[in-house]
């Protein structure tokens, strides 16, 4: 078997039965990394040589040989994405204005929910410009591209996260996602993405939408991240309670018992290249097909995107004001000139601005209330240019492909990203499932349901190792 699309399952059978080590692995995807790494930029900062990884897995190989492993991820490689706080780390934000910035004094949530399961962290993945953009450019690191081809884009934030699944870096890669940049990587580099319930995974620092989400391959590997790192913190205060055991087991549901609303107009964004919503009419089709009741959604996003953009940039000409001089000039231009339009925006607008989200949040949940599961788009097109820093390429419509992702990061609503097809000229597309709030098992169980029926056409034969030509 090929030890990179090896899933979780694969991993720890293997360690149980004494055919594979974790330590045989950390240096299989050291060797790896070095070989990708010089094309693909995916890690903003690698673990996997230094002396506190290297005794991770040597401490989880004397574990599986004992018996006695901490959970399903011992020993398992995985990775975080940069805006992880680890304690004694500079957090950058993919921007080198934050470079000389203090060092973090607490891990993040996420990071000490994930050490304690016993997992192998290779270390932390890259992202773009201050978090804003849905690309792999940065000014703190080299520009990260896509597995599937180094000119196309692997989208954003949660870029080297998308780059990182389809190369096969590691099984699970954590993002953070809060307009899509759990699920546009997720998309444009054919893999699997989830988004779940807003507080299900503590974040710190906390942001109203702002979700720790899960990259990869196999969507059992996402289940089973997800499950080990749902807890209450009191760094996050809209994080939710401990979940119960099990809580991500299959639900015993019936098909025929399913209403899925098709959403392929937002009412907002950028238009929808036809192949895209023809992939997504298909997974439509293919649910229906197998006895659900598909009914078409209204489009509800209207001006949303616009109002809340113009809040996020008030937001962001205030810290990017509160910048000297150097480090303003460090920043990148598109984002300089993003945060600048913040400049002249009232008080009046951005509170505006601010009240749109709830708003938003009332008309998805509105719009949405009489369905299981929404089917849409992820994204109105697939992948772009690797070096422009939004679909657009364009500051006055900087977050019009978002329309699809948005609203549920308003509403808190789980949201799973699923390659279904690839267009003419073979870039992945990706459909999404969201679901009522706190029903990720209902998302998993829909999504899981797709990926093992779903047709040749929709299916990834063979991953990507283009630095090897």
């Amino acid at each position: 078997m090929d030890i990179d699309d090896f899933s979780v399952n694969d991993f720890t059978t293997a360690y149980r039965n004494g055919t594979l080590s974790p330590v045989e692995v950390l240096e299989h995807k050291s060797d790896l990394m070095d070989a990708a790494e010089p094309v693909l930029h995916a890690m903003a900062k690698r673990y996997d040589n230094t002396h506190t990884t290297i005794e991770d897995a040597q401490a989880s190989e004397k574990r599986w040989k004992q018996g006695n492993p901490l959970s399903p991820l011992d020993g398992v490689p995985l990775t975080i994405k940069e805006n992880v706080n680890v304690k004694g780390e500079v957090t950058t934000w993919g921007c080198k204005a934050f470079a000389d910035s203090e060092p973090a004094t607490l891990n993040s949530p996420v990071y000490d929910l994930l050490k304690k399961t016993g997992c192998t962290i290779l270390g932390k993945t890259a992202m773009p410009e201050w978090g804003m953009l849905s690309s792999g450019l940065s000014t703190d690191h080299p520009t990260t591209c896509n597995a599937w081809n180094a000119q196309w884009n692997p989208g954003g934030s949660s870029a080297g996260a998308g780059c990182a699944s389809a190369a096969g870096y590691s099984p699970i890669n954590f993002g953070s996602d809060i307009g899509g940049s759990v699920r546009l990587p997720a998309s444009w580099n054919g893999v699997s993405g989830l988004k779940p319930t807003f507080g299900r995974i503590p974040v710190d620092p906390p942001y109203f939408g702002r979700s720790i989400g899960v990259l990869g391959r196999h969507l059992d590997d996402i289940a089973t991240a997800i499950s080990l790192t749902s807890a209450s913190d009191w760094r996050d205060p809209y994080s939710l309670p401990l979940a119960q055991p099990g809580w991500l087991d299959a639900p015993q549901r019936d098909i025929h018992d399913i209403t899925i609303g098709l959403l392929l107009d937002a009412g907002a964004g950028a238009p929808v290249n036809p192949e895209v919503a023809e992939a997504v009419l298909k997974v439509a089709d293919f649910f229906e097909n197998a006895g659900a009741k598909v009914v078409k959604l209204r489009p509800f996003v209207d001006g949303s995107i616009d109002l809340i953009d113009m809040f996020w940039r008030a937001g962001h000409y205030r810290d990017y004001a509160a910048l000297s001089q150097d480090r303003k000039d460090l920043v990148l231009p598109f984002i300089s000139q993003w945060c600048m339009a913040g400049a002249d925006i009232s008080s009046g607008q951005a509170v505006r601005g601010s009240d749109e989200q709830l708003a938003l949040a009332k008309r998805t949940l509105d719009a949405t209330k009489d369905v299981d599961f929404i089917v849409s788009p992820v994204s109105p097109d697939a992948t772009y240019p690797v070096d422009w820093p939004m679909p657009s390429n364009d500051v006055e419509h900087a977050m019009s492909h978002i329309a699809f992702c948005l609203p549920y990061n308003m509403s808190g609503q789980p949201a799973s990203s699923l390659n279904c097809g690839f267009t003419s000229d073979r870039r992945p597309i990706g459909v999404q499932i969201a679901g009522q709030r706190f029903d990720e098992a209902g998302v998993l169980w829909m999504s899981r349901l797709y990926e093992s029926l779903k047709p040749d056409s929709a299916k990834v034969n063979s991953w990507p190792r283009i630095w090897e030509s």
